[in-house]
């Protein structure tokens, strides 16, 4: 995948945070009226403590006040929940968006195009490069606001105090975005390589746990164990060189403050003691002094929050150049408007007009390809391996738009409507027979469940199964056999009762057995009346057909 510029993760990120404008607002708003009880609560402190000790106030005269004062840390308090529950609104609902793009990025893909990338490299994508925009939406923009509306209005307050105090602090306030900007060029790069390792990471490891058998034959497990660890180090060094950088923008940050608040901690003491005359200092007094003194790590404190906040900015736009990089890969036919043209065609064919299929750079699969198939008849397609078999059933299901003319499936586009479909690579999870087949039929009763599975020639073992439908078999159908779990995959064709069947090499790799038994389900489906299409070199598969088509040197043409 091409590396997105920062200006096009910078414009992304922006165009989420407009998809939930109203709780960054909501959130802003919140944190604001926070920032404001917080003051009044400083105010009310510092009056307190100087009615009770200069002034000379008894407490019961001062009781209502701590009542107040009370009220605004509760107050205080409530602000905060809000703001914490309106920024996990805003970051659900942005990380819901995000999803839908890259679901619908899949999905006008296809499976064709997505089986390039390793699955484990789509669902750190889907789960945790999502997931890493969290901290950006719900901490890091909403901060953004507040660093500048809160630490504005207590600079107002101490001006209007004592302003020379508020010169200090205006003096002392960039140094923090300034440093926090300087650490976080180094963070962005950081973190955007922290993704791209355990991405990479993730896609070998998951290669080598699904290739443990090959790699056990030819005694290659030592070489593939040194080469996950080596990427696993690799990970480990980038993971604690992003800690030190998340580390070392904290202590500078939290080192500024710090000499800040003691300068000016510093001139109100020598103020109030007399040792300080110039500019309003001789006016200082305990309550203006003490609540100086209080303000001042409020005043820092939005500005340092945000700055624990930066390393989520930095992880957003590393996991954004990711997902980007995903939205940003070009679908193939995509750009084709005469390809999207819904095709004109009667409800009873399927018809390919004009088609023409091209991968890259390389001849033509297909050109100015025209094919008419009636419902009900059963097409087999033979040919050469590498002649466009597997792409005419691929443009038939919908998985590939061709770069020219169109296609119908009973009048409707292709893909568009649902169809029974058997690769050369089955799908399975783990978990019972009845759990797979409902992966297509999700209301399929146990009756039909157990009525495919007998069709498609797997009705002994069933009944040799305690369990009956409900028997477990692992990821890859491991408990099953080759045949078996080819057969466990053409059951759902059954259970499914779909008009149109593609099926690519439906025997490949079967044993005699399991090949008599997909035989005899496709003759089934045949006398159901169902449209079916398959590739194969099988004789007795061709004899099946109605028709046999021989797919080759970029066109289509009768046996």
């Amino acid at each position: 995948m091409a590396e997105p510029a920062q200006a096009d993760i910078k414009g992304w990120l922006a165009g989420l945070a407009r998809t939930s404008q109203r709780w960054i607002n909501a959130t802003v708003v919140a944190g604001t009226l926070a920032g404001l009880a917080t003051i009044v609560q400083m105010v009310l402190l510092a009056w307190l403590v100087y009615q009770g000790v200069i002034a000379g106030e008894p407490v019961s005269a001062l009781t209502p006040w701590f009542l107040v004062l009370v009220g605004m840390l509760v107050v205080r308090a409530v602000c905060q929940g809000l703001q914490t529950r309106f920024a996990a609104r805003c970051s659900e609902q942005v990380r819901r968006h995000a999803r839908r793009q890259l679901n619908d990025h899949w999905q006008a893909a296809g499976p064709v195009a997505l089986s390039e990338a390793s699955a484990a490299s789509l669902a750190r994508e889907w789960l945790d490069h999502v997931e890493a925009l969290h901290g950006y939406f719900a901490r890091f923009l909403p901060q953004m606001i507040l660093a500048t509306v809160i630490p504005l209005m207590i600079l107002a307050l101490v001006f209007w105090l004592d302003w020379l105090a508020g010169i200090f602090l205006l003096l002392s306030a960039p140094l923090i975005p300034l440093f926090m900007a300087l650490v976080g060029m180094g963070a962005e790069k950081v973190n955007q390589q922290h993704f791209e390792t355990i991405s990479r990471l993730s896609g070998q490891f998951l290669d080598k746990v699904r290739g443990l058998t090959t790699l056990q034959l030819f005694g290659q497990t030592a070489q593939a164990s040194d080469t996950l660890y080596q990427r696993s180090d690799q990970y480990r060094r980038i993971t604690m060189k992003t800690l030190k950088v998340a580390f070392l923008s904290s202590a500078v940050l939290e080192f500024f403050s710090s000499v800040a608040i003691a300068v000016i901690a510093i001139y109100i003491g020598f103020g109030l003691l007399g040792y300080i005359t110039f500019g309003p200092s001789d006016q200082l007094t305990l309550f203006s002094g003490l609540l100086i003194l209080l303000l001042a790590p409020e005043f820092f404190q939005p500005l340092r929050t945000l700055s624990q906040h930066y390393h989520d900015r930095a992880a957003a736009l590393g996991a954004g150049a990711e997902i980007l990089a995903r939205l940003q890969e070009p679908v193939s036919g995509a750009g084709n408007v005469q390809a999207q043209t819904k095709p004109t065609a009667t409800a009873d064919t399927i018809a390919l007009s004009g088609v023409s299929l091209r991968y890259s750079d390389s001849p033509p699969v297909f050109d100015q390809l025209n094919m008419q198939v009636k419902r009900g008849e059963v097409i087999a397609l033979t040919g050469p391996s590498g002649g466009g078999k597997s792409s005419l059933l691929h443009l038939l299901a919908g998985f590939i738009r061709p770069d020219a003319g169109t296609i119908s499936v009973f009048g409707q586009s292709a893909g568009s409507s649902p169809f029974g479909w058997l690769g050369q690579k089955g799908f399975w999870i783990q978990g019972s027979w009845a759990d797979n087949l409902r992966l297509t039929s999700p209301d399929a009763s146990d009756i039909a469940i157990e009525n495919a599975l007998r069709r498609v020639g797997l009705a002994e073992l069933l009944d040799s199964r305690e369990q009956g439908i409900n028997s477990r078999i692992g990821e890859d159908a491991q408990g099953l056999s080759g045949g078996q779990a080819r057969r466990l995959s053409l059951a759902r064709i059954f259970l499914a009762d779909h008009e149109l069947v593609l099926l690519d090499e439906p025997t490949a790799g079967l044993d005699a057995t399991s090949e008599i038994c997909v035989l005899e389900a496709l003759h089934k489906l045949s006398e159901a009346g169902k449209t079916v299409i398959f590739s194969t070199h099988h004789q007795a598969l061709l004899a099946l057909a109605n028709r046999v088509l021989i797919v080759s040197g970029a066109e289509v043409r009768n046996a």
